[in-house]
């Protein structure tokens, strides 16, 4: 007789702030269309955690549907994949507070994307982006995900949630799964076009120096081009800083491509950056049009997205509601039947 294997939990979620680049989709995004298939997947807008600085009404709803559907046009099948709105399911804050009681101070302090934010000229340094890692605790905790697909610059964060796990664990007895980051090996942090040195962000780049999924054509092709490379004409991948603009577009070529990097030197040797940056124009723009056309389908259709988060909501909800009520009893609070 066959044992029953238990199929892991993966989970991550995006911040419906700025919009999404080609860094997101090569540095996680793929690697959610590769995992849906085997794995028990939760993909969120994390809208709560855009509350952290200040944020239009309107706008924060258009772009928390815009990642919906962009989770959508990349290649997310919501028959697979479970989609929501970090919003729409209580128990993300209601177990934030239940860890951050489990969390110390000093812990918070350390946490590297606190203080680089903080650090710069008219932060918003408020109790939210403190704590933000605590939130996030959550929402990964209250699912039990196995894997939490991130950048390298998530790392700490989800390092703090499985501290945070095994502290519980220890406290109340086993509950939560200690979850796994998954990073991928290559191009998991794509840079800056224009400040090479520093990562593609969806709100820190300045327009020249992010593609996002949804720009025009002809825009993509504008900012490919003008992309900071360096004074040389040799088109190799080296970890030296004064090449780092070759080596980040010699990075978006390979994952977008699928072509290995030390292929693409032996392609372009003897070529210059010009040729080069022409044909990855036409990589990306080919890459790209169709994410934009199908989000721009979707976006018009509010009812067919409707749908969809009511689905993911209810999914996600009855997930969460079964974990609170462990950790509510295992914690010593009296609850009412539902």
């Amino acid at each position: 007789m066959e044992e029953n294997i238990k199929i892991k939990t993966i989970l991550s979620g995006i911040k419906p702030t700025g919009q999404l680049t080609i860094g997101n989709y090569i540095g996680a995004m793929k690697n959610f269309i590769r995992l849906q298939d085997d794995y028990d997947a939760l993909y969120m807008v994390v809208d709560l955690h855009a509350l952290t600085v200040p944020q239009d009404p309107k706008e924060l709803r258009q772009k928390t549907l815009s990642v919906i559907a962009q989770y959508i046009a990349v290649g997310l099948d919501p028959e697979k994949s479970t989609l929501f709105i970090q919003s729409h399911v209580t128990g993300h804050t209601e177990l934030a507070w239940v860890l951050g009681c489990l969390t110390g101070l000093g812990e918070l302090s350390r946490m590297t994307q606190f203080k680089d934010k903080s650090a710069k000229p008219g932060a918003n340094i408020n109790a939210g982006l403190y704590t933000y890692p605590i939130l996030m605790a959550s929402d990964i905790l209250l699912y039990n995900a196995d894997l939490v697909p991130v950048g390298d610059d998530q790392k700490q964060h989800v390092e703090l949630t499985r501290d945070i796990a095994i502290r519980f664990n220890h406290r109340y007895s086993d509950t939560f799964t200690v979850p796994e980051p998954v990073i991928p090996k290559s191009g998991a942090r794509i840079m800056d076009l224009q400040d090479p040195l520093s990562k593609m962000g969806k709100t820190d780049s300045g327009e020249s120096g992010r593609i996002a999924l949804i720009d025009d054509p002809a825009v993509v092709a504008k900012r490919i081009k003008s992309a900071v490379t360096d004074s040389g004409t040799e088109i190799i991948y080296s970890d030296k800083d004064e090449k780092a603009g070759i080596r980040n577009l010699l990075t978006i070529y390979s994952n977008l491509s699928g072509i290995q990097v030390a292929d693409l030197e032996a392609k372009y040797a003897g070529k210059g950056y010009g040729e080069f940056k022409k044909d990855l124009a036409d990589i990306v723009t080919q890459s790209l049009s169709p994410i934009k056309q199908k989000h721009d389908e979707l976006m018009k259709n509010k009812d067919y997205l409707d749908e969809v988060l009511r689905n993911g909501a209810e999914k996600a909800q009855n997930k969460a509601w079964k974990m609170l009520s462990k950790v509510y009893r295992k914690t010593g609070l009296v609850q009412l039947k539902r």
